[in-house]
């Protein structure tokens, strides 16, 4: 190989490259499509294998979350229905069409659990943290540091004290929007590293007083409901129902949202 050649050949790998990842990416486009033409044609089965094919790619999206879960839903699985729209409203908290479909599919669940009561402010925080996913509270939080910095840069560029007292007030503001949004994406993070809501996709299930299939039945659940799953002993999940109720299934009984 001469010289001439040695120098394109970084050039020619950098292209075969980009082509590679274009290619890719064309194909997952092409696969997303054609599960929605599945669905378009009522094929409500190829287009669940369409859209799970690219999930088993590790592709995450909300649009990919939202129409696997409308296949589930019509072609009647509505544990796997809930379980990908909430996947889909973590992503995107405040979508209406997400909100719409998973309150329809939860009309279809047999458990009606009413939640325990709680505090006003509670429930206020609770719509506050849900007003945007993790991705959105971090923007926000770097929107409110980068204002910050401009009001210190500022401070110290301002001709009169009147100009200094509306940045130094402006900044201060900023400082305790930033130290709140903060706050709220840091008790968003520990929730997902900490906290595991899960959904029921079987029938039914009959969950145990303790993780061994010999113990006692302590109350039954049904497919499409939340639940919080709050410990693991082998393939045994304790949960958690709004109500209060606790108890163990196996953990094939229900899915991680």
């Amino acid at each position: 190989m001469n010289k001439k050649n040695k120098n394109i050949l970084p050039y020619i790998l950098i292209i075969f490259f980009f082509n590679i990842t274009f290619t890719f990416s064309q194909n997952e486009e092409q696969i997303f499509q054609q599960g929605n033409e599945y669905f378009v044609q009522k094929q409500f089965d190829k287009a669940i294998e369409s859209y799970r094919q690219l999930i088993n790619s590790g592709y995450e999206g909300t649009s990919l979350f939202y129409n696997l879960g409308n296949a589930y839903y019509r072609s009647g699985k509505i544990g796997y229905a809930i379980l990908y729209y909430e996947k889909a409203l973590r992503l995107s908290p405040g979508d209406e069409d997400i909100k719409h479909n998973l309150a329809l599919a939860n009309l279809k669940t047999i458990d009606k659990l009413e939640s325990l009561p709680q505090f006003f402010l509670f429930d206020w925080w609770e719509g506050l943290l849900a007003l945007f996913s993790t991705s959105g509270w971090t923007i926000i939080s770097y929107i409110f540091y980068i204002l910050f910095i401009f009001s210190v840069g500022f401070y110290f560029y301002a001709k009169n004290v009147l100009q200094q007292k509306i940045v130094l007030i402006s900044g201060l503001t900023g400082l305790l929007f930033l130290i709140f949004s903060c706050s709220l994406l840091m008790i968003k993070l520990n929730r997902e590293l900490n906290v595991k809501n899960g959904i029921v996709i079987e029938n039914t299930v009959n969950v145990k007083l303790s993780p061994d299939p010999a113990s006692n039945d302590a109350f039954i659940v049904h497919e499409g409901l939340k639940i919080r799953l709050e410990d693991e002993v082998d393939n045994w999940v304790k949960i958690r129902l709004e109500d209060g109720k606790v108890g163990w299934i196996q953990e094939d009984n229900a899915k991680v949202i």
